[in-house]
């Protein structure tokens, strides 16, 4: 059903979209142009509080690109709007601090699943519920990645609320069960940690949505802490373009069916 009224947070409707299926999902504002400029024919379509948007296309599809903010609670609201203007595919590309002594900065991480230790994903469906990628997106930024030449890893991300609980757990009242879970999570083989990933996930899944994410490793503080040497790598167009290719590869594939 068309949604002709604007979505009251994101502030696009229906025709905004001009039938795009597709969304790329920046977390940062600032970084939406910076996306829209690596596609066709793109315009701003929209400004309100965190969201930021653009229309351009990709092959000749229209695509989106949306900011969703910073964490779960404002990625949701733009996921469950999205979903009612129609909007079906969703990629998010974000930064991350890497977790793993091989996950280095300037890697790219695709996350398969994400750790739920955030609080928007538990007000959906209780915490035994996966936050599980859309295996047709996360194959396709796999492909994106090894055809580009990046160096990737794919594999399972951490989510939180607390970006200082994280950089700071002593500080935290509860820092001990922080520092334990952040040690658990290693061992368990986490790739990297951000914010949003869980959200994403888990809100596509119950609005039956396609969502996937592709994650630049900036920086690696497990590295810090050990003493060994921790490039940063803040060059967000490798997971940009990441994105593009495999929006590209699926459309053509679709057209090709």
């Amino acid at each position: 059903m068309e949604q002709t009224e604007k979505m009251y947070h994101i502030g696009l409707s229906t025709s905004d979209l001009k039938g795009a299926k597709y969304a790329i999902l920046p977390g940062d504002p600032g970084r939406v142009e910076k996306i829209a400029t690596k596609l066709n024919n793109a315009y701003k379509i929209g400004v309100n509080r965190e969201y930021t948007s653009y229309l351009g296309e990709i092959d000749g599809e229209k695509v989106l690109v949306i900011s969703t903010g910073m964490g779960g609670p404002s990625t949701a609201i733009c996921v469950e709007e999205l979903a009612q203007i129609g909007i079906e595919n969703l990629i998010r590309v974000g930064t991350s601090g890497g977790m793993q002594l091989d996950v280095n900065a300037g890697d790219i991480v695709i996350a398969e699943a994400a750790i739920r230790q955030e609080g928007t994903s538990k007000e959906y469906v209780p915490v035994e519920f996966p936050a599980v990628a859309n295996l047709e997106l996360t194959n396709a930024l796999k492909e994106a990645a090894d055809e580009l030449g990046y160096l990737n890893h794919v594999g399972i991300v951490q989510c939180k609320d607390s970006f200082y609980g994280q950089h700071d757990p002593e500080r935290m009242p509860v820092g001990y069960e922080l520092q334990d879970k952040w040690n658990a999570w290693i061992k368990a083989g986490a790739l990297c940690s951000e914010m949003e990933t869980a959200a994403l996930y888990v809100v596509s899944s119950v609005l039956r949505l396609k969502a996937a994410a592709v994650l630049l490793v900036v920086w690696n503080q497990e590295l810090e802490n050990r003493g060994i040497s921790n490039d940063t790598d803040f060059d967000v167009d490798k997971e940009i373009n990441v994105a593009i290719k495999a929006i590209t590869n699926l459309i053509r594939g679709h057209k090709h069916e």
